[in-house]
């Protein structure tokens, strides 16, 4: 499936790995919805790219039909998802300030996990009244986990426990898909240059791309977008998680 006059969601779509992506779907003939809580920066980009904007939190059911309706509303359909819409956080189990405080835990796996699959069982809904194209398909979705997943740092346990909860439920839900012609896929990125990341120092930056074995440098969001768009290419890519990493294996800290 190519992007070519296909309306693809994408959440958290106002920024990093998400905007790369909307600019990818809208340079390829597609058009980005973009799924994000910052509506100045979110509206801009949709307006850039002609596309469409829906400030959503991707935890609620409400916000995100919503969107899924006013893009088949413009388009008369969706044919694909791209989920970057999620939030990290460093609180170490036990530590100087206390035990790790249960909210922010639930926090971090709501918005990441549960976010992402409050969005997947919805938009998977309405794709699967979709036409099919030559190979069987009717959609495809794209998740984000991360090299945390299997290598989690320390303080890392909520966060690693989200995005690990992303590649295991990629499997079976690609499974509960097939007989629909839907794919379902996850990327897990290492050390990227997002806007996050942006805000740390150069000299930081240049010292955690020196322990990426190969290519020697933090990984460009025009990188994650570009395998996105392969994913959606390649009919034989369902049910797996692709770590785009450089090769990288996280230390401890």
């Amino acid at each position: 499936m190519n992007f070519d006059q296909k309306a693809i969601i994408i959440t958290g779509g106002g920024s990093g790995l998400g905007e790369a992506t909307a600019r990818t779907v809208a340079a390829a003939g597609g058009y980005p919805v973009i799924l994000d809580l910052n509506e100045e920066k979110g509206q801009a980009i949709a307006e850039e790219l002609n596309g469409l904007f829906f400030k959503t939190n991707v935890v609620k059911e409400e916000d995100v039909q919503l969107a899924i309706n006013g893009a088949v509303e413009k388009y008369g359909s969706i044919q694909g998802v791209v989920n970057c819409a999620g939030l990290g956080t460093s609180t170490r189990v036990v530590g100087r300030k206390g035990v790790f405080p249960l909210d922010e835990f639930n926090f971090i796996i709501q918005v990441n996990l549960v976010g992402t699959f409050n969005v997947i069982r919805l938009a998977a809904a309405a794709m699967m009244t979709n036409e099919t194209n030559d190979d069987g398909e009717r959609g495809v979705i794209v998740n984000t986990a991360s090299v945390a997943a299997f290598d989690g740092q320390i303080g890392q346990a909520a966060y690693s426990a989200s995005k690990s909860g992303i590649v295991g439920m990629t499997l079976p839900i690609a499974r509960d898909l097939a007989s629909y012609g839907i794919r379902v896929m996850t990327i897990a990125p290492g050390i990227f240059d997002t806007p996050l990341m942006g805000k740390a120092p150069q000299e930081l930056k240049e010292a955690l791309g020196k322990q990426i074995p190969f290519p020697q440098r933090l990984g460009e969001a025009t990188e994650f977008a570009h395998l996105v768009k392969a994913i959606f290419e390649n009919p034989m890519l369902n049910g797996e998680t692709i770590r785009l990493d450089g090769a990288i294996r996280m230390a401890p800290r």
